[in-house]
């Protein structure tokens, strides 16, 4: 019998199913494609969340020219931002599996069943597939996780192309996180949910663009977003004289988390790692893949292993209880940035990104201690201007002050 049945073959079942092998696990995957088709989204990533991992040489492009826009002001970040190389880290975890013996299967998850020692998949197609734990790595959408009704969804939405635009809207070299900027908008649409610019220099002439909206319930149509990069660009004199890929992007920031004492686990988008501040969640599938994977290993090594024992060890791994506090803490910035007028969130983030480096690069990567989060939060208050600091204090007086609560009395998975 396999201990480890991975569903999902993205970034996040591939970086799982490595670790679950390297960890010493017999492993099965289940994915409806083939594990190695090309993955359409770009990831990004900060160059200094992949050298700890001895990943950095997987990055396609990488910026120290590196800048936001918020406030009228240009904002130099002075830190590495890249582009991960989808077919390299794709390769690298695929041989990884490989050298640990992963087998995959092609088929669609529907259900699972479990017994005191093993649990069972039914695919669409009637097949059966038998280990001592599932895993679902089946993206936000999962296949067999359970979790609470999500009420008040807040979703990223962007539209991006990948193409030649002449002029460049970027310098040469420069890669633009945020740009807050709205002159191209009437001051009736700078009334409406805001949007920024996220773009980069790939070199050769080729540009990749993207109008973001960062967070909305309801989202921001993919139409709205499409009109208001081509007035972006347009504004700026910028034509785009070839389209190379287009790229669309809608995903939830606020997805509850699963059941934590249910008898599978989940990793990646499925366990809600996506960061409620930021929408990225690579980075945190690809770090702890290995603490996650060692931690359901001796699970199942003990004589007394079940499918509960072992997911709850993976559920305490990925979700420990100042992980749980942060993650409560992260929702209630979410939940006031949603609020947030277009004049008061480009003070906010020309604040934020005024802060000592150190403390809002640990906040947009999740690798501060719950001390360091509050430290910055602290900080970021202390130096807001007043209208933003009335804008956070305004989730004090409403209901998002429970998530505050939860922040102080969250416990251990």
């Amino acid at each position: 019998m396999y201990d480890a049945l991975v569903v999902g073959a993205g970034p996040a079942g591939l970086a799982i199913a490595a670790a679950l092998a390297e960890a010493g696990l017999r492993v099965q995957g289940l994915a409806p494609a083939d594990p190695a088709a090309p993955w359409q989204n770009t990831f990004g990533i900060w160059a200094d969340e992949l050298e700890p991992l001895g990943l950095a040489h997987l990055l396609r492009h990488r910026w120290s020219d590196c800048s936001a826009y918020a406030d009228g002001r240009e904002l130099p970040l002075g830190r590495d931002y890249g582009l991960l190389d989808n077919r390299r880290l794709q390769a690298h975890l695929l041989e990884q599996c490989r050298r640990g013996g992963v087998v995959w299967h092609r088929g669609e998850a529907v259900d699972v069943r479990h017994t005191s020692d093993h649990s069972v998949v039914l695919t669409k197609a009637g097949d059966e597939l038998t280990a001592r734990l599932v895993v679902d790595a089946s993206g936000h959408r999962a296949a067999l996780l359970r979790r609470p009704p999500a009420h008040n969804l807040a979703f990223q939405a962007a539209y991006g192309i990948v193409g030649v635009l002449e002029p460049m809207p970027v310098r040469p070299g420069q890669m633009v996180l945020m740009d807050w900027r709205v002159d191209h908008l009437t001051p009736a649409e700078q009334a409406e949910p805001p949007s920024f610019l996220y773009a980069m220099d790939l070199g050769d002439g080729v540009t990749f663009v993207e109008e973001t909206s960062l967070a909305l319930c309801p989202p921001m149509s993919l139409d709205v977003l499409r009109e208001r990069l081509r007035r972006r660009l347009a504004h700026r004199g910028v034509e785009v004289r070839a389209v190379h890929h287009v790229e669309h992007v809608l995903f939830p920031m606020n997805l509850p988390l699963p059941d934590l004492d249910q008898p599978l686990l989940g990793y990646g988008a499925a366990a809600s790692l996506v960061h409620p501040a930021t929408g990225y969640q690579v980075n945190q599938a690809l770090r702890l893949a290995t603490p996650v994977a060692r931690a359901v290993a001796q699970a199942l090594g003990r004589p007394d292993a079940s499918p509960r024992a072992a997911a709850q060890a993976g559920w305490n791994a990925l979700w420990p209880a100042e992980r749980l506090r942060k993650r409560y803490i992260y929702l209630f910035g979410l939940e006031a940035t949603l609020r947030f007028s277009q004049r008061e969130l480009q003070s906010f983030f020309s604040a934020f990104f005024q802060l000592p480096r150190r403390q809002w690069a640990g906040y947009l990567s999740d690798t501060h201690a719950l001390s360091e989060l509050l430290e910055a939060m602290l900080t970021l208050f202390s130096r807001a201007p007043n209208h933003v600091r009335i804008g956070l204090l305004r989730g004090l007086a409403r209901e998002d002050r429970r998530l505050l609560l939860k922040a102080l009395t969250a416990a251990h998975a």
